[in-house]
């Protein structure tokens, strides 16, 4: 049986865990050729292998995002050897979180560099592709945090926020070169992503919201929305997406 995506290729960026690994396997489930990039070589090899070994195709890529020129050939190279673009996910992400009085600066340097800037360069990389071949779909991963502002979140707020408005900004430029842009902003998912916090506080209160909320999201439940935006009809853009657990509150 056919899937929604065959024939097409799809470039992820954060594909080592979490939800660039489950997007990924879906998307190669649904037939499409995926692009696995991350720091972590040993992970998406292992990734691609698996995708591979299931029927799939997949391409694992090292790339800093946070880097220009890694950024570039991240999306030039899944051109090359995949032979085109039809998709690119932007979800590679760091979330550091405390108070701002006292922050370690280069924290807030990492998520910009990341959250932003890693995003905007795979982008701009990707646009010409996509509009040489007549469209695309751009879907970038960006996170409740980008709708509500929280005390102790301030500056990966800031980040998520700005990813928002670059995403509907992006939209209304590339919907005569018939470019699809979806924002697909997730609540309290189980990734690596809690885990990047060392601040003994952040940590507990972190839990302290697990613990609220009663069962959280999983990968697969965010791969699913992306699968969802990907495998729309053409003429169907789906813009924003926001996916919380049931028992989060805000």
């Amino acid at each position: 049986m056919a899937g929604a995506l065959d024939g097409q290729v799809v470039a992820i960026t954060g594909a080592s865990s979490g939800i660039g690994e489950a997007t990924a396997s879906m998307l190669a489930a649904e037939g499409a050729a995926v692009a696995l990039g991350a720091r972590r070589g040993d992970r998406i090899r292992a990734l691609a292998q698996r995708i591979e070994s299931g029927g799939g195709r997949a391409l694992p890529i090292e790339v800093d995002v946070a880097d220009e020129g890694s950024a570039n050939a991240f999306v030039q190279q899944a051109h090359a050897e995949l032979g085109r673009l039809d998709g690119l996910v932007n979800n590679a992400g760091v979330m550091l979180l405390g108070p701002v009085e006292g922050a370690p600066t280069e924290e807030w340097r990492r998520m910009v560099n990341v959250n932003v800037l890693g995003l905007l360069y795979c982008t701009h990389a990707a646009l010409p592709l996509m509009r040489e071949r007549g469209g695309g779909t751009i879907v970038n991963v960006s996170s409740v945090a980008g709708r509500f502002a929280r005390a102790g979140s301030a500056v990966y707020n800031a980040t998520k926020f700005g990813v928002g408005a670059f995403s509907e900004a992006l939209r209304q430029e590339v919907v005569a070169s018939k470019i699809r842009v979806v924002i697909v902003e997730p609540g309290y998912v189980a990734t690596e992503l809690q885990g990047h916090n060392e601040n003994p506080m952040v940590r507990e209160n972190i839990q302290k919201m697990e613990e609220q909320i009663g069962e959280v999201l999983q990968a697969d439940d965010i791969a699913d929305g992306i699968r969802w935006a990907l495998t729309r009809p053409p003429h169907v853009s789906i813009n924003e997406v926001l996916i919380r657990p049931s028992g989060q509150a805000r």
